[in-house]
């Protein structure tokens, strides 16, 4: 029998204070310390482009992508990765359309609370020319919808969220809670923010995605960050059989607290792997500033180092047209950097046909493994 959504039954009555009070403190402590590294950061959206595109690459792949980030970002660059097939190219086009739906919220919110309307305008983005762009962008389904196997029946579903009768009213008590200072610890009204939407499923495709895109924007509305840079996918990902079990769990034996313990948990776990990685990509930075300086002896060396941080895979034409730097002094920089191996080349220039690098230690601490 499919789990049915918990109707009436949002936001929870009576959550177990007690076993949650056990995580809370660390889960708040552990975010805390992350935001104190944000906050320090000289320019935490530059320097932390390339975590924003592997949380895209992680939230894309639990709904099933098979991409890597250095594919996603070569196919930016106008790469062309060898032996890659139309499906993988289409999960590329999905992740840069996750990545573009996050900044076009953020831009939308440094002027007002996150709304309804905010919401279907990301939706509207992420769908944009991929797979699901024949499935309403931006607009909320009016069809009962369920999780289960490909082409199954709603019979064999193992989840079926709330009747579209029920839908619109279900998403104003949740855009209404998702903004409340409540009385709530903010970390568990986020967990049950989370949940709810999942639960409500309200379009026919990309609700997963666009759920884990509201953690950070919901911690960077509540100012517990400084900037909304906060990856929880690579958690979710790894627990994935244990987050989609706690979620159903909710609607089938009302088991809020327990879900909200699993959350914190990964709160907890994402905001030590985040700092981590942070802190990595800072060393970095700053090896590499007096290095480039160094090497290349130009007023324009940050201005280098800040593109090929904001955009680890790229061409030359990319690098000679948007790094804000003269032309001929662009090209100099370019060839320095590439002869002194900060740079690796995955194509070389040939004819009408650009060259592409890749700044390799980047993107290894961004993916969590020695990939170039």
């Amino acid at each position: 029998m499919p789990v049915k959504y918990h109707l009436g039954e949002f936001p929870p009555r009576e959550l177990d204070w007690h076993r949650l009070s056990q995580i809370i403190g660390p889960a708040n402590a552990g975010l805390a310390r992350y935001d104190g590294l944000l906050a320090a950061m000289p320019n935490a959206n530059v320097l932390l482009s390339p975590l924003t595109t592997q949380e895209a690459v992680l939230s894309s792949k639990i709904e099933g992508t098979q991409v890597t980030m250095g594919e996603v970002l070569e196919f930016e660059a106008g790469g062309d990765p060898e032996n890659v097939d139309a499906p993988k190219r289409a999960d590329a086009e999905e992740v840069l359309n996750y990545r573009m739906a996050m900044h076009s919220c953020v831009g939308d919110m440094k002027d007002r609370p996150f709304s309804q309307h905010i919401l279907r305008g990301a939706h509207q983005v992420l769908m944009q020319g991929v797979r699901g762009k024949d499935k309403s962008p931006g607009s909320y389904r009016l069809e009962q919808n369920w999780i289960g196997p490909e082409g199954g029946t709603i019979e064999q579903a193992k989840f079926v969220p709330v009747a579209p009768e029920h839908l619109q009213s279900g998403m104003d008590v949740w855009e209404r809670y998702f903004n409340e200072e409540s009385d709530l610890d903010a970390l568990v009204q986020l967990a049950i923010v989370h949940l709810e939407f999942e639960a409500l499923h309200p379009f026919k495709d990309g609700n997963g995605r666009l759920g884990r895109m509201l953690l950070p924007l919901n911690l960077f509305q509540r100012r517990l960050l400084a900037s909304p840079n906060f990856y929880m996918s690579g958690y979710l990902d790894a627990n994935r059989d244990e987050y989609l079990e706690r979620m159903r769990a909710v609607s089938r034996d009302g088991s809020w607290t327990d879900w909200c313990i699993f959350f914190l948990n990964g709160v907890l776990e994402q905001s030590a792997e985040n700092e981590r990685k942070v802190r990595e990509i800072l060393k970095l930075y700053n090896q590499s500033k007096l290095e480039v300086s160094n090497l290349t002896h130009s007023q324009y060396s940050i201005k280098a180092l800040d593109f090929i941080f904001q955009t680890p895979i790229f061409s030359a034409p990319q690098f000679t047209e948007r790094s804000n730097i003269p032309k001929a002094t662009a090209a100099r920089i370019l060839g320095i950097l590439r002869k002194e191996g900060i740079l690796k080349t995955i194509r070389e220039g040939k004819g009408r046909r650009f060259g592409v690098f890749a700044f390799a230690k980047l993107i290894n601490i961004a993916e969590g493994n020695r990939v170039f």
